[in-house]
């Protein structure tokens, strides 16, 4: 896709920018395959793409991020690459979790964790224990997760609060099920990247992601820089988020 959008992420109107910005992190296979490399050094070379974007975040000011890093679905691929991937996160949890915290950030991840190893588990909750207090940039790893399971175990979870008569089932509102999702708490995503040049969502952030802005990029996710993100914000800020709505009318100058 080419981002056709004129206007520079610095001439954006305040308020303008998006609050949330949330990747679809597509194409580590692919850059390896085009190197003849296996698939584990795509992934590697991702995680250093995480590494990039996730500074150039806080730079640009963006408050919440998130990044789809592990779906309930790939527990399909073979079980070297699944493996490969869990170290990879205990990688980049025990050697940049540091630095996330000396610059700001909070670590947060989103998912199933009844299916990951306990020593996975222990470093997510390290992570999000001392990361707990910083807010400036808030980082939501989605890992082991899928939009439709994260639904039904909202579901579930207010069904049981409607048992125990806790819960009038005539006062759900859309708020009350967000409330009992995994991002509890964080505002839904102002704009969904997804590189690769694939057009889909993928089972991500499927009731977050209502009113998202969605853009596609043509780069592999390796491949993803700042200027990159920049350009996909710059497109974002050239859009008329409308809701359902309609765009304000435009005033006339002689009146």
């Amino acid at each position: 896709m080419t981002l056709t959008s004129g206007k520079k992420l610095s001439e954006a109107a305040p308020g303008k920018l998006p609050r949330h910005v949330a990747i679809i992190m597509d194409g580590n296979g692919r850059w390896a395959a085009r190197r003849h490399l296996p698939r584990v050094a795509g992934h590697r070379q991702g995680v250093e793409a995480v590494r990039i974007i996730v500074r150039a975040a806080g730079e640009l000011g963006i408050e919440y991020l998130t990044l789809y890093g592990f779906s309930s679905e790939n527990w399909k691929r073979p079980a070297e690459e699944v493996s490969d991937l869990m170290g990879l996160l205990r990688l980049f949890i025990r050697r940049d979790l540091a630095e996330l915290h000396q610059n700001g950030v909070q670590v947060r991840v989103i998912g199933d964790r009844d299916h990951l190893d306990a020593d996975i588990v222990a470093l997510i909750d390290e992570a999000e224990a001392l990361t707990r207090e910083n807010d400036r940039l808030k980082l939501q790893i989605a890992f082991n997760y899928g939009g439709q399971n994260e639904i039904t175990s909202a579901v579930r979870r207010i069904a049981r609060e409607v048992k125990a008569g806790r819960l009038d089932p005539e006062a759900i509102t859309p708020e009350t099920v967000s409330g009992f999702l995994d991002t509890a708490g964080i505002p839904d995503p102002d704009l969904i990247i997804r590189t690769s040049g694939e057009k889909r969502l993928s089972n991500f952030l499927i009731w977050q992601g209502a009113y998202s802005e969605l853009v596609f990029s043509d780069a592999l996710w390796p491949d993803f820089t700042p200027e990159r993100l920049r350009e996909a914000i710059d497109e974002y800020c050239s859009r008329s988020r409308r809701f359902g709505g309609l765009d304000e009318p435009v005033q006339d100058a002689g009146k």
